[in-house]
């Protein structure tokens, strides 16, 4: 495996791509992301790795810009979840939901592209159907995370029965 493209970013808050020779937007970056390009952005004065935090701003790009992906109440949760005892573990939990939900959503496509011979993702009905299919497996999974973490109790703001 080669090493990963080092982009330099420099106190004047330009961003460097040291492979091509030039500075790069956060759009660019958000090209290499979608490219699944391996790179490291490297503050150019401290040498600090700051990739999560350049990451960061493209999502908040990302969420200004058109429809926003994350509500306020998901994001509100997403602070709330820092400084927890349950940290790490909320985010392996979100990390693997949307590693779930993109895999699921590569085998629908191919499932159906198989099938009929298009993609599926250029029908509406098809992504609302997909999106159905994942959130009802993204529900069992939350379910049965809760269940293993509550000792097989019900899920977080469902009242008991009795």
């Amino acid at each position: 495996m080669s090493e990963p493209r080092i982009i330099k970013k420099y106190p004047n808050r330009r961003l460097y791509d040291t492979v091509e020779s030039r500075y790069i937007t956060l759009a660019d970056i958000r090209k290499l992301v979608t490219d699944k390009v391996d790179f490291v952005v490297v503050d150019k004065k401290t040498q600090e790795d700051i990739t999560r935090s350049i990451l960061l701003q493209v999502i908040a790009e990302q969420e200004h810009e058109g429809t926003p992906m994350m509500s306020q109440d998901f994001l509100a949760q997403i602070i709330r979840a820092y400084g927890g005892a349950m940290q790490s573990l909320a985010g392996d939990y979100l990390e693997q939901s949307l590693k779930l939900f993109t895999a699921q959503q590569a085998q629908l496509r191919d499932r159906v592209r198989s099938m009929v011979g298009m993609d599926p993702m250029s029908s509406m009905s098809s992504m609302t159907s997909l999106a159905q299919e994942n959130f009802q497996r993204w529900r069992q999974m939350q379910d049965a995370f809760f269940k293993s973490m509550m000792g097989g109790g019900t899920r977080a703001g469902e009242e008991h029965q009795e």
